[in-house]
C-alpha cells in the first residue's frame, strides 16, 4: 500500500478519477489480490461518497473516467471499470467499457468483488417459491418437464444437484439430469 505522499507524487496531487485538487484521501480498493502492492488510489470525498454509497451516484461526476481508464496504474483501471459498469445504464459508459482494455490478472481484479455490476443490474435466479438460488445449489424438479431437442423427459421429484446459473437470464439454469447437462426454467425448480 503506498503512502498518502506517493499517492500525490503519483497523481500529481488530483483526484484519479476526477482530476479535482481539493479534499483528497488514500482510498483502498475492496477485494484486491494480496500480492499488488499499489491497491490504493487517491480519490476525492465526492468519489468516494459515491464509490461508497451507490445510491447517491451521479453519473455525470463520472464522465470524467473517460480520461481516468487510460491511466497505466492498475488499480485506476480497475476503479474505472468497475465504475463504467456500474454506470452501464446510462449508455455512454458502454462505449468506454468497449475501448477499454485490462490485461487477464487486472480484469480478474476488477471483477473480483462483482461491485462492476450496479445491484439494479445483478441476475438473481429464483426457483418457484421466490427463494434465491446460487451456483452449487441443488434443486427438485416440481414438475414433468421434456427436453426440448430428445425424447427424455425429466420428471417430477428428480433431484438436480449442483446447478450453474446463466449470467444472462434468470429464469435459465443448467444441471444434469440424468448424465444429460440440460437447462432448465427455474419457474420448475424448487430449492432443496
Amino acid at each position: 500500500m503506498l503512502t498518502e505522499q506517493q499517492l500525490l507524487e503519483r497523481s500529481g496531487s488530483r483526484c484519479e478519477m476526477c482530476n479535482v485538487n481539493e479534499n483528497l484521501k488514500s482510498y483502498d480498493l475492496p477485494n484486491s489480490p494480496g500480492d499488488i502492492a499499489e491497491t490504493n488510489v487517491l480519490l476525492c470525498e465526492t468519489c468516494i461518497s459515491q464509490i461508497e454509497n451507490p445510491e447517491i451516484k451521479d453519473p455525470n461526476h463520472w464522465r470524467s473516467l473517460n480520461d481516468s481508464m487510460w491511466s497505466t496504474v492498475p488499480a485506476v483501471q480497475v476503479l474505472s471499470w468497475r465504475m463504467l459498469n456500474r454506470l452501464k445504464a446510462e449508455g455512454w459508459p458502454q462505449d468506454l467499457l468497449d475501448m477499454m482494455y485490462l490485461d487477464e490478472e487486472t480484469l480478474a481484479w476488477a471483477k473480483a468483488d462483482g461491485d462492476g455490476v450496479a445491484s439494479g443490474d445483478k441476475i438473481i435466479h429464483r426457483d418457484s417459491n421466490g427463494v434465491i438460488l446460487e451456483a452449487g445449489d441443488s434443486v427438485v424438479l416440481i414438475k414433468d418437464l421434456k427436453v426440448k431437442g430428445s425424447s427424455m423427459v425429466a420428471k417430477q421429484g428428480t433431484a438436480v444437484r449442483r446447478i450453474s446459473l446463466d449470467h444472462e437470464n434468470e429464469k435459465y439454469i443448467e444441471g444434469k439430469v440424468d448424465g444429460q447437462q440440460i437447462v432448465i426454467i427455474t419457474d420448475f425448480v424448487k430449492k432443496v
